[in-house]
């Protein structure tokens, strides 16, 4: 069965970074789950599967379309129950939902606010327009003010991630020993700011950088597919 995952990419369409893709493509390798990646910019996006998305991840499983990286790893996991869990049960599934709003809501509202210059400048002229006129009307200004309304994000971004370096004390990864799809989801937010921007996130050290080596090590490694800004 041929499986494709739709991947949002600038100029450079090997380096596919937005998080949610990367939640679904390491939630695929959990599986097990071959699959090719097909790179799309912003404003191509209406296109694929003749309009079936106006936003990516979308992925393609044989004849199903499933749109969403929480609700493809959902179908991940009733379709392939014989692979290993993502979730470990109903429990674990309403500890991804609160992990997903905890990093939609604190970590990537910080980091968006000092990569977007650098989302920017990766991308070809077309998504370029495009992004700038979309971002800059969602923020109400300038691509550049918001990074430097932003500029104090980077120095306290580390704080925010204090309840996972508790958590790291203890444990491995969110799923204990081994990593569950709740460390796919923080995992996205990272890779993206590694991938689009040279700035420092994780400083050396931080049990979290430590986390988060091991998780761009895990499945042969998928995570390094793409190297850093």
């Amino acid at each position: 069965m041929t499986r494709t995952l739709y991947a949002l990419a600038g100029a450079d369409r090997a380096r596919h970074f937005s998080p949610h893709v990367w939640k679904v493509a390491l939630s695929l390798a959990h599986k097990g789950l071959d699959f090719e990646t097909a790179p799309v910019g912003f404003t191509e996006i209406p296109a694929i599967e003749g309009g079936a998305t106006k936003t990516v991840p979308l992925l393609r499983d044989g004849d199903r379309l499933i749109v969403d990286s929480f609700a493809i790893a959902l179908y991940l996991e009733e379709t392939y129950p014989d692979r290993p869990s993502l979730f470990g049960g109903e429990g674990g599934k309403a500890l991804c939902r609160f992990v997903e709003s905890w990093s939609q809501t604190v970590l990537h509202t910080a980091l968006v606010r000092f990569v977007v210059l650098d989302i920017h400048d990766c991308l070809g002229p077309e998504d370029q327009a495009y992004f700038r006129t979309s971002r800059e009307a969602r923020f109400g200004k300038s691509l550049e003010a918001v990074v430097e309304a932003g500029g104090g994000e980077i120095e306290t971004f580390a704080a925010k991630l204090e309840p996972l370096r508790a958590l790291l004390g203890k444990q491995a990864y969110f799923g204990g020993e081994t990593p569950c799809f709740a460390d796919y989801i923080v995992f996205g937010p990272l890779q993206w700011a590694r991938i689009v921007s040279p700035k420092v996130v994780l400083a050396d050290g931080d049990p979290v950088k430590d986390w988060f080596e091991r998780c761009l090590d895990l499945h042969g490694g998928v995570g390094r597919s793409v190297t850093s800004a």
